[in-house]
């Protein structure tokens, strides 16, 4: 399937590192939130893009901001989970390289924005969404309860003949793990407050900007990092576009039409 895709050249230049490369992802079609930027002195809205996804990264908590990605039909299959934790060696030299054992006894899970599951059509895929620049803090019983469960239902939503548009983060300060109330693990990584995520969906087709309208599905969760929420469903945690963009101070979408925009921030989601 041709897409239409938004283009970025990055450039870097500095005494500790440069690069330059130009790279293309249909994972910022819909907009870049907070307007990321592929610098060095962005260094706390710093964006990166893989073919896989994008995101932005922030030196100072040492997690993602959030991450974008698309998902259709194509990007599932049956290679297997890797399992590859690592640090993402691209990070500007003098930035610290968050590790998985970082999270060793931390009472918080390893948790995946972008999803492996989302990402099986082949090794190398998956292998991309087991960077650590694509892992926040999430409580065991929230990450393996309510976040999954949502994963699962917008990949059966791929599988009705859908494509979805997604972008997922943390916002605030300090979650309740296995362990107790946190506000940071080791190395100074942030514990978010709350977790959120967004999908848009759309039926099979072409030009998905032009696509998108005020009948377009969207759904916005925003679930609080916390044991307690072992049990709930998803369900429970829907709000608008509107409300999270409140909380969390970023605008979404901004590549689509003011018209759809403006009907989908006050779009509550009634399935």
């Amino acid at each position: 399937m041709q897409k239409l895709i938004f283009t970025v050249s990055i450039l870097f230049s500095s005494s500790f590192f440069s690069f330059a490369q130009n790279k293309t992802s249909i994972h910022l079609l819909l907009g870049n939130p907070g307007s990321a930027k592929t610098e060095i002195n962005s260094e706390n809205n710093f964006l990166i893009i893989k073919e896989q996804y994008a995101l932005s990264y922030n030196k100072s908590k040492n997690i993602p901001n959030w991450v974008s990605w698309h998902v259709d039909i194509n990007d599932l299959g049956k290679a297997k989970r890797k399992n590859s934790f690592r640090p993402n060696t691209k990070l500007p030299l003098g930035w610290y390289r968050v590790r998985p054992n970082d999270y060793t006894g931390s009472g918080f899970d390893k948790g995946h924005l972008c999803p492996s599951a989302d990402r099986t059509n082949n090794e190398k895929n998956n292998s991309a969404t087991f960077l650590m620049t694509n892992i926040i803090p999430q409580a065991p019983h929230k990450n393996r309860g309510v976040w999954k469960e949502f994963e699962e239902y917008c990949r059966r939503v791929v599988k009705r003949g859908n494509e979805l548009y997604i972008i997922a983060g943390g916002y605030g300060r300090g979650g309740t793990g296995s362990k107790g109330f946190l506000k940071k693990i080791r190395n100074n990584i942030v514990v978010p407050k709350q977790t959120w995520k967004i999908i848009i969906i759309l039926p099979y087709g072409e030009d998905d900007l032009k696509r998108i309208d005020g009948n377009t599905r969207i759904i916005a969760i925003d679930i609080p990092n916390s044991e307690n929420v072992d049990g709930k469903s998803w369900r429970e945690y829907k709000i608008t576009l509107a409300e999270l963009e409140e909380r969390t101070g970023y605008n979404f979408y901004d590549n689509i039409s003011p018209d759809a925009k403006r009907v989908l921030l006050t779009r509550m989601d009634k399935r």
